[in-house]
Formats: structure tokens, sequence, C-alpha cells
């Protein structure tokens, strides 16, 4: 059983079990969340594609973590100017681990 959802603006392939990282989530860690844009319900090769949603599914989620990303580096440089700048961003991150999918 997998499904498809949508969070910060991005979708992700999930199964139950899995660990992965999405944009930052307003939870505490240990604390339970419910992602509700859930785009696909696959469950024993019936598949329930959404417009845009599938009504009724969930995915709930465990979060693991709040971390920071890896730094992007956005350098800007123009020759013989003496022009140059430098920036660095580091995007904030939710680690979840997927407990269900109901759908």
């Amino acid at each position: 059983m997998y499904a498809v959802i949508k969070t910060g603006g991005k979708q992700y392939k999930v199964a139950v079990g899995e660990v992965l990282k999405v944009e930052k989530l307003n939870a505490e860690v240990n604390e339970s969340v419910e992602l509700t844009e859930v785009l696909l319900v696959s469950n024993n090769g019936e598949i329930s594609i959404g417009t845009p949603i599938v009504n009724g599914a969930k995915v709930v989620a465990t979060v693991v973590a709040q971390v920071k990303g890896d730094k992007v580096v956005n350098f800007k440089y123009k020759p013989k100017t003496g022009y140059h700048r430098k920036k660095g961003h580091r995007q904030l991150l939710t680690e979840i681990k997927i407990e269900s999918i109901n759908g």
C-alpha cells in the first residue's frame, strides 16, 4: 500500500514505515501529524485517484526530528568591477515517519 501526498508545495510517494524529510511542519518531536492532501492511494492493486484530492483519505505520520537541510550557496560575480556577493541558505525541514495510510 502506498500513497502520493502533497505537503510544502511538493509531492511525495510514501509507504508505511518510511522516513522522509519534508518542508517544516509546525509540530513537536514525537507528535502525530495528519496529512490530508492525499492525491493518490493504492491498496492491493486498487488505485484511487483524487480530483485533486481523494475524499476521506489521510496519512498519519509521527515527527521524528526538526532539522536543517544542506547549505545552498548563491554567489554573484561581475568581472572587472569588483562586484561579488555570497549568500548562504539552509532550509528548515521536518523528518517524519509514516505510521498509517487511510483511504
